[in-house]
């Protein structure tokens, strides 16, 4: 079995519509089984994605600029984050604010596309996967192969969660690994000390102190980096918070807006069942009224029949009398 095949293969399916996954699996498993029975049982074991993670594929597959803008702006907030800019975070999490709500937006026009509207709650899915792939190099990768599986999310501190996440992850470009932090002037005395022979310690004891001093000692003060990578992580937190209040406003007043049109439409439906009933009402009315007319018309057409009858008989009498 070559990797090649059998990713070309998942790229077909995955980039197709999700209703008829399964039947486009099975057809390719038999294709594949007539030339690798090993192909084909992999070709089998292709998971179906959940709606959002299609949704996110279709996006990959035909907007693909839309990822292209969200992971340049991920890595601008990664180099933020390093750089221990607070000021720059705040400002790219706004500009990140704007770029998911344009790429949902996309995500749902594509799957529209594709005769499968996404719901409130997938395109919330969507927006959470999106904003992982700003989050995590490696979630990047994995939302631009367009085989993505299920949902992705990042809670800003670990790394996102990308098991089970894609089909065939053996298969994507290799994430470059992160340089490791600086060690502290502290951590760095502490890593000498424990690289001394046996020896040296023996040569040189550490003298005596007295228990209650060495209770009194001030605990050392947090290195300036590690606080301003603190100071970099709340800001960011911060940021996450103010999108978290906004999107819940937004949904409320959505949903504001929704019972409102709903009261509105309950008036209106009320409103018509009432025009329904009289015109109804009406309807009977006229009804009965052509029944009667039809019936007194058809009594009038008989006595006009029998009026016109008689007089003929009479003209005919008429005429008898006259010509003796």
């Amino acid at each position: 079995m070559e990797d090649e095949a059998l990713a070309d293969i998942a790229d077909r399916l995955y980039a197709r519509d999700l209703d008829g996954f399964i039947a486009a699996r099975a057809a390719a498993a038999k294709e594949a089984a007539e030339q690798d029975k090993e192909l084909a049982a992999a070709v089998r074991a292709l998971a179906k994605p959940s709606v959002a993670a299609w949704a996110v594929n279709m996006l990959a597959r035909q907007r693909p600029g839309v990822l292209a803008d969200l992971s340049a702006l991920g890595e601008r907030m990664r180099s933020a984050q390093e750089s221990l800019d607070a000021a720059a975070l705040r400002a790219l999490a706004r500009e990140r604010r704007t770029l998911l709500a344009a790429a949902v937006d996309a995500a749902r026009t594509v799957a529209a596309e594709q005769g499968r509207p996404i719901s409130g709650p997938m395109a919330a899915d969507v927006e959470e996967t999106l904003r992982a792939l700003t989050a995590d190099e490696g979630a990047a990768v994995a939302v631009a192969s367009g085989r993505l599986l299920k949902v992705l999310t990042a809670d800003g501190v670990n790394q996102v969660d990308l098991a089970g996440a894609v089909a065939l992850p053996g298969t994507l470009p290799a994430v470059s690994s992160s340089p490791r932090p600086t060690p502290s002037p502290v951590a760095a005395d502490t890593t000498a000390a424990r690289t001394l022979t046996t020896p040296q310690r023996t040569s040189q004891p550490k003298p005596a102190k007295p228990r209650l001093e060495a209770v009194r000692q001030t605990p050392r003060p947090a290195s300036p980096p590690a606080l301003e990578r603190a100071k970099a992580a709340h800001a960011e937190a911060r940021a996450a918070e103010e999108e978290a209040a906004r999107r819940s406003a937004d949904l409320q007043a959505e949903a504001e807006g929704a019972r409102t049109e709903i009261a509105e439409l309950q008036q209106e439906t009320a409103m018509l069942r009432e025009r329904l009933k009289a015109a109804e009402e009406r309807l009977e009315n006229v009804r009965r009224k052509l029944f009667a007319t039809s019936a007194e018309a058809k009594q009038a057409a008989r006595a006009a029949d029998k009026a016109s009858r008689a007089a003929v008989l009479a003209h005919e009498r008429v005429l008898r009398l006259g010509s003796n």
